[in-house]
């Protein structure tokens, strides 16, 4: 009788443990004053299991990530599953679009590791996802701007909302116009594309009205227009979000030369340096390390 008493009370700690966490996490990514820097798992630990798979973000939740990136597609009966690519093909055992089966049709299928091997995962839905992370960790949904209003339905279903952040590379009009008031319930965060920089100084300027949380940047090289943008963002009270997965993505300051040429200092370094709050990466657990050592995470 001790044991299952002790066995309950463990788990519940460990469940209101998670639900403080998750908060707290929220906390720093509303907070723009905050010196925190939140790592984000760029598909989930896609190394140590199928990306965009739930054991990849277990993994995720595991070893101290503050936020995962997953990829949105509909069925054919209109269920939102986790997929990157606009075909099966890549990721699974299957072919052809998602759209091109139901969820009964598409669970037939297995995901592939990061080396192809077939495995024993399945494809999760969205609503899969959101119960599996609920109070333990932050969700950017990247590639699922055209289900915005489903997910928000899902997430109200949940009780996830302030855990989501939905992204896309449009203007603050048209999501208005997409979303209307939708847009206010979310958490909702602009792309932009630092290398034009008029298009980029026109979307800052447009979304200063409503100061969302944080900007994902994106640049190519870096000039003083890039430094310029970055700054502007921080005065106009946002944060900024950089990715560090691909050299075309942020400079060269990318992940391969942080962990395979021993560069992390000119490479993460420098972006902590830029004022990100938010890096996404392919190298979650060598990052949280870095950020540890500066006394950032």
């Amino acid at each position: 009788m001790k044991i299952f008493v002790y066995a309950v009370i463990f788990l519940c700690s460990t469940v209101s443990m998670y639900a403080q966490q998750a908060k707290e996490l929220a906390s720093e990514l509303k907070n723009p004053h905050s010196e925190k820097v939140l790592v984000v798992a760029h598909r989930g630990d896609w190394r140590g299991a199928p990306e965009n798979s739930l054991q990849a973000f277990a993994n995720c939740i595991d070893m101290g990530v503050d936020m995962i990136e997953i990829d949105l597609k509909k069925t054919k009966d209109n269920q939102l599953i986790l997929m990157h690519d606009d075909t099966i093909d890549r990721t699974t055992n299957g072919k052809g679009k998602a759209s091109d089966y139901t969820l009964e049709e598409i669970r037939k299928f297995y995901l592939k590791d990061a080396e192809g091997t077939v495995t024993t995962h399945q494809i999760p839905t969205l609503e899969e996802v959101l119960n599996l992370t609920k109070g333990k960790i932050l969700i950017n949904v990247d590639k699922g701007y055209d289900y915005f209003k489903d997910v928000y339905q899902l997430l109200v279903k949940t009780n996830t909302i302030d855990q989501v952040v939905i992204k896309s590379g449009y203007g603050l009009e048209k999501v208005k116009t997409d979303n209307g008031d939708v847009l206010e319930k979310v958490i909702y965060m602009p792309i932009i594309n630092l290398d034009n920089v008029a298009e980029a100084e026109k979307m800052i300027d447009e979304y200063a009205t409503i100061s969302p949380v944080a900007f994902e940047c994106c640049f190519s090289k870096e000039t003083p227009d890039v430094l310029r943008l970055l700054r502007k963002i921080q005065q106009n009270g946002s944060k900024i979000w950089i990715n560090t997965m691909w050299a075309s993505l942020c400079a060269g300051h990318d992940d391969i030369r942080s962990v395979e040429q021993n560069q992390a200092d000119d490479t993460w370094g420098w972006v902590l340096e830029q004022g990100a709050s938010l890096i996404q990466t392919d190298r979650p657990k060598a990052l949280i390390k870095y950020i540890e050592s500066k006394n950032r995470h």
